[in-house]
């Protein structure tokens, strides 16, 4: 594959934005080439799941149910979903708040679903807010907007501060029901504090964590020593660990910066996979051939 470069990575990463949607055809059959890798699966902690080691993120300026990949259209959306299914890609990181539900619905409709991994995030407020929902019900809600039956993975979206564990046991009672029920298989929260992650690493409750991961510390919750120390703690434990900014949200996209920002989420940021939010087949290409050179040494 041609190699990206910054102009083009980032050039292709927009087309969802300014709607130039012929950018992404043609550019490849959606079957994988012979001899071409594919990402690998590993065991996400004591979850119970095993999920390919790289998920496809769809929320990049993600808000108001929309994202950068919503924008792209749904039939562009679909055959970059399916390309990365083809090269092993068969995780989904999705929210409520990005509209993701439908897209990735319609993209693995076709797929048997016990290859892949659902992951989405639910909205929390404190405890005693009129915005409580029953978590049923909206649970309910993301499984018909997915056409699924079950959802892998169910996170408490974007913990800015500490204290969530006492303050959101509405979100938390009714995840665990779900969860013992058989309609989710893991919970745990989407942190964007230090402190939240903090007591997100100490409580049992919680079987997957979303980190801020990237080697400059670009919109991370501390340093990256303080980090990836902190994620070592919660492996040991066995909670499962999900890296997320692995580009600093697009801060860091050069050919080094990115090679570098993989290579510290793999060997030195204590994650067992990482979610990208990629935009274009060119970048699900680029990801799967970076990050598997590094697997394999």
């Amino acid at each position: 594959m041609k190699e990206l470069t910054r102009r083009n990575f980032i050039r292709t990463g927009l087309t969802g934005i300014v709607g130039l949607t012929a950018a992404c055809t043609g550019l490849r059959k959606f079957n994988v080439a012979p001899g071409e890798v594919m990402v690998d699966r590993v065991k996400l902690g004591n979850s119970g799941l095993k999920v390919s080691r790289i998920a496809l993120g769809t929320g990049t300026k993600g808000y108001s149910k929309a994202s950068n990949q919503t924008r792209l259209g749904m039939e562009q959306f679909v055959k970059m979903a399916r390309h990365a299914y083809d090269r092993g890609i068969r995780f989904f990181d999705m929210a409520d708040g990005y509209g993701s539900h439908p897209y990735v619905g319609e993209a693995i409709k076709t797929f048997p679903r016990e290859k892949v991994t659902l992951l989405t995030k639910i909205w929390t407020h404190e405890d005693g807010s009129e915005n409580n929902v029953p978590v049923r019900e909206t649970l309910n809600r993301y499984r018909k907007e997915m056409g699924t039956d079950y959802i892998d993975i169910v996170l408490m979206h974007c913990l800015t501060s500490g204290g969530w564990s006492h303050n959101r046991k509405h979100y938390m009672d009714g995840l665990a029901k779900a969860k013992q029920d058989g309609i989710i298989k893991a919970v745990g929260v989407s942190c964007h504090n230090w402190d939240a992650m903090v007591e997100a690493v100490e409580n049992p409750w919680v079987d997957v964590i979303m980190a801020r991961v990237n080697p400059f510390q670009t919109l991370m919750d501390n340093t990256p020593d303080a980090v990836k120390e902190l994620l070592g703690k919660a492996k040991k434990k066995g909670i499962g660990v999900i890296g997320m900014k692995i580009f600093g949200e697009g801060r860091n996209i050069s050919v080094e910066e990115r090679e570098q920002s993989f290579k510290f989420a793999l060997t030195e940021g204590n994650t067992h996979c990482m979610t990208l939010g990629m935009e274009s087949i060119d970048q699900v290409d680029d990801a799967v051939n970076r990050v598997m050179k590094l697997v394999k040494g």
